[in-house]
């Protein structure tokens, strides 16, 4: 009886802490969605740039109370080797949040997050020249398939084409070039030095243009920022605590639970259609990217079975 119960001990332990970062995962990914649809709904109503200048104030925030409770404190937070890439990540981020925030305004919720999903398939291919990675035949398959169901997505022949479609496509390659240069500096900085920046430098970069996009806030329209702003602080407060018990590797298939949620939220709450080119473009999509990450998961373990924890910042 005693060795039994030692054994559920340890068992316990050893799967608790899993448990818990899979559902401050799931609880992120839920946030992340439901965040997306208060950018939509401000981005229609007011400036993007001003709606992500106060994403990111947000999170600049946020991210300087963890500095503080730190050791080293805020300086400890921004010592880096990599002061140039580290600036331009923050600045790349900020741009980029601030055309999703547009696009969003001009496309529906659900087909923008589902082309957007085809940011793993465009790292692969980007690893390559600025990361000297090696792309094996199958990733490459999959990334064709992927970028295929990208092009059923878009549907450029179908006659409800239209050109804001391509917005999602270019936050995403601005999202792959933004995680690209998170991998190059994380060989030397630590990912709470990677997350300082991108909260602090895009929150400066943002305040030097947001204030000529002021406009008044509706007052029945300041809860919808308070809600944006809570949503930014607590969605990244679970992704940390994911990856406090979690490999990105385990982080990121659930990721893409975010297209489900939100594609409900479409339907539901602005009157979404999902079309059929959508729907197995979107399956297409997924399938590749999951595919390329379990084959870039082996490939690492195979060179330092170490590797896979990681930090991905999406305010």
């Amino acid at each position: 009886m005693g060795k039994a119960t030692a054994e559920s001990t340890t068992i316990s332990n050893t799967t608790s802490p899993k448990l818990q970062g899979y559902m401050f995962t799931l609880a992120a990914v839920f946030i992340f969605a439901v965040q997306d649809s208060f950018s939509k709904y401000l981005g229609e109503r007011y400036s993007p740039i001003l709606i992500t200048m106060i994403r990111f104030w947000a999170f600049a925030a946020f991210v300087m109370l963890l500095a503080m409770r730190k050791p080293g404190g805020m300086r400890g937070a921004f010592v880096t080797k990599h002061p140039l890439i580290q600036v331009m990540r923050g600045v790349l981020l900020v741009a980029e949040i601030a055309l999703f925030v547009f696009g969003l305004a001009h496309t529906g919720l659900a087909i923008t997050q589902a082309i957007f999903q085809s940011t793993p398939l465009i790292v692969t291919i980007l690893s390559i020249p600025f990361l000297g990675e090696h792309v094996g035949w199958r990733r490459w398959i999959a990334v064709t398939a992927g970028l295929f169901g990208v092009l059923l997505i878009i549907n450029p022949t179908g006659g409800t084409f239209s050109l804001y479609l391509l917005l999602p496509l270019a936050c995403a390659t601005m999202f792959a070039l933004y995680s690209v240069a998170t991998k190059a500096v994380s060989r030397k900085d630590s990912s709470f030095t990677s997350l300082a920046y991108t909260a602090v430098g895009g929150a400066v970069s943002i305040s030097l243009l947001g204030p000529f996009y002021w406009t008044p806030i509706a007052v029945s329209d300041w809860p919808m920022v308070a809600a944006l702003c809570v949503c930014g602080t607590v969605s990244h407060y679970c992704l940390i605590r994911a990856y406090d018990s979690l490999q990105a590797s385990e982080v990121q298939p659930l990721a893409y639970l975010q297209l489900v949620v939100g594609a409900v939220i479409a339907v539901m709450f602005f009157g979404e259609t999902l079309s059929w080119n959508m729907l197995i473009g979107s399956v297409i999509v997924v399938g590749a990217g999951l595919f390329t990450m379990w084959r870039e998961h082996r490939a690492q373990s195979k060179n330092n079975p170490a590797s896979g924890a990681g930090l991905t910042e999406r305010p």
